[in-house]
């Protein structure tokens, strides 16, 4: 909104498909990498870790695909089952869905009779939108979009998982493991700071959250390959 030279800019609106693309993202770069550095960690060659980075890559991204699809499916099925009782309690008891659209206003601490007009207009209006968005919390800006998700996601995670295997077919054997670490935490880092600017926090914290999971889940893989391959 913008009036006189003030402007305000919510991101209310990027909430769905941001966290679909930050979660996809960071599994994209922990997960890729933390199986290339475990398969080089058990001293296989690079055929077979070329071979492991490309099924994390597209097991991924169908897995997150197919994850956020039924999760926030799941979610727009609820949204819309809580919206059909609510047409039809509007068409049953319209008089009872006002006093309960006021008792909201009321208790947001709306004078009585201000909230009895609002609710009144409001209904005149869009009943059913009234009563979505101040009982419900359902809106335009935060309702379930499935496919949106999914695609986020699934393309997050090959976008997030691609450098692993670029460097895993690139990089000089010895190089391998401190390459894929460094570009994983660089990868983190960046992606911790571009989600928490996209979303209007503060980037440290992100940045600090993410790189600490993302190093520890490659530590243990790296430390678990190595073992198998001592034993093997």
């Amino acid at each position: 909104m913008s009036r006189h030279g003030h402007h305000e800019t919510h991101r209310a609106h990027r909430a769905g498909w941001l966290r679909a693309a930050v979660l996809g993202a960071n599994d994209g770069i922990v997960s890729t990498a933390s199986l290339i550095l475990g398969v080089a960690a058990s001293g296989a060659g690079r055929e077979a870790i070329l071979i492991a980075g490309v099924a994390a890559l597209v097991a991924g991204a169908m897995s997150m695909a197919a994850g956020e699809y039924v999760s926030v499916s799941s979610q727009a099925d609820a949204e819309h089952a809580d919206l059909a009782i609510e047409r039809r309690e509007l068409a049953n008891d319209p008089d009872f869905e006002l006093d309960e659209l006021t008792a909201l206003y009321r208790a947001r601490g709306v004078e009585p009779e201000t909230a009895r007009a609002v609710a009144t207009q409001l209904m005149a209006h869009d009943a059913l939108g009234a009563h979505a968005r101040d009982e419900l919390n359902i809106t335009e800006l935060t309702a379930a979009r499935p496919i949106m998700a999914a695609i986020a996601s699934a393309a997050m995670f090959a976008a997030g998982a691609l450098p692993a295997l670029i460097l895993a077919a690139i990089l000089p054997r010895a190089w391998l493991v401190p390459g894929e670490v460094a570009a994983a935490l660089l990868c983190l880092a960046a992606l911790g700071w571009i989600g928490a600017l996209a979303g209007g926090a503060a980037p440290w914290r992100p940045v600090a959250r993410v790189t600490f999971w993302g190093a520890l889940a490659m530590a243990l893989t790296a430390a678990i390959g190595g073992l198998i391959g001592t034993a093997v």
